[in-house]
């Protein structure tokens, strides 16, 4: 699967965002910042897929822009093969940016209508100087290739293709640079149910043959599981517990992580009872010390109200945020 020592490393990140404040706020004094992301941790291994799942508002996708500092980091390290690059300034990271690619949710928006698929595919290949302009079409055809396409397709403009193949070719633009990382933010979830399978066997395959390090960002479980070594479930910008991905499955031990998991139908095409976990979410406003999910929690105490757990290891890989996981 993937190699021992980790392609990145994530450590105590936070990403805040600001409030807007107005006469409302001045008067309540309430926080001036939102933490979307809140002293999380992990590892991702060479040859490693990693999902990232939580509802909506979770800090997933924040996550992953901070990653690619699309996002600016309040406090914490992103470390890229044992190299700081929290804080470094544009032209010191580019290197790692060839490196450090992201896959979108909606290709069309991230793919410019003025453009075909040949510019949209040379212009980052000619920005980082990987090969001479002789060579760009020569590798634009090996990338889109690889994606699954025919190389006729670099003369179409985006307005001239499915869902599907918008997001081939947006995995093609990742794949001209030889990524180490590809962070790929819900890329089915616009999809046909058909067509998402088209798309997961093709991230699957590219990640087995290329040893393609892959943070999946996904609310839907079943999702990560069939593409993920191991799952990471997030909470209101907290990462409440990660392990290997059958392990999760079979033995969750947060309560939010037995709540989701109880939401999977099956027998349905997809996967949308995130929104029906019972009890009131928490309020990413509030001044709150205690545990995010002490509202919805079952097996909450007194302690839970006082201090959100920090992640503590039940077997190693597998870590839990929770005081009670043992009553589980």
């Amino acid at each position: 699967m993937a190699d021992a020592s980790p392609l990145l490393s994530v450590r105590n990140l936070e990403v805040r965002f600001k409030l807007r404040t107005g006469i409302g706020a001045a008067i309540s004094k309430g926080p001036t910042a939102l933490r979307a992301v809140d002293d999380v941790s992990f590892d991702v291994k060479k040859g490693e897929a990693l999902g990232l799942v939580g509802e909506s508002g979770s800090g997933k996708t924040t996550i992953g822009k901070a990653l690619l500092r699309l996002y600016e980091p309040q406090a914490g390290q992103v470390i890229v093969n044992g190299v700081d690059i929290t804080h470094m300034g544009d032209t010191r990271l580019k290197p790692y940016r060839r490196d450090l690619q992201m896959v979108f949710q909606d290709p069309l928006s991230s793919l410019n209508p003025r453009h075909t698929v040949r510019t949209a595919l040379a212009t980052p290949l000619l920005l980082h100087k990987i090969c001479r302009p002789e060579e760009v079409d020569a590798r634009i055809d090996e990338a889109l290739s690889k994606a699954g396409l025919p190389t006729s397709f670099k003369e179409r403009y985006p307005h001239e293709m499915s869902g599907g193949q918008l997001q081939r070719v947006a995995i093609a633009r990742a794949l001209t640079m030889s990524p180490g990382l590809v962070v790929a933010d819900e890329p089915v979830s616009k999809l046909d149910v058909s067509v998402r399978a088209q798309i997961l066997n093709l991230l699957k395959d590219l990640q087995e043959r290329f040893g393609i390090s892959i943070i999946f960002i996904t609310h839907d479980l079943r999702v990560a599981r069939y593409l993920c070594h191991r799952i990471a479930v997030m909470y209101f910008g907290k990462m409440v517990e990660i392990g290997p991905t059958e392990e999760l499955f079979r033995a969750p031990k947060h309560p939010y992580t037995k709540a989701l998991l109880g939401t999977i139908d099956e027998s349905a095409e997809s996967l949308d009872g995130m929104s029906q976990v019972a009890g009131e979410a928490f309020n990413p406003t509030a001044d709150t010390k205690g545990c995010r999910y002490y509202s919805r929690c079952p097996m909450r105490t007194d302690r839970c109200a006082a201090e959100h757990p920090s992640l503590e290891t039940i077997v190693p890989g597998h870590d839990v945020a929770c005081y009670e996981w043992r009553r589980s």
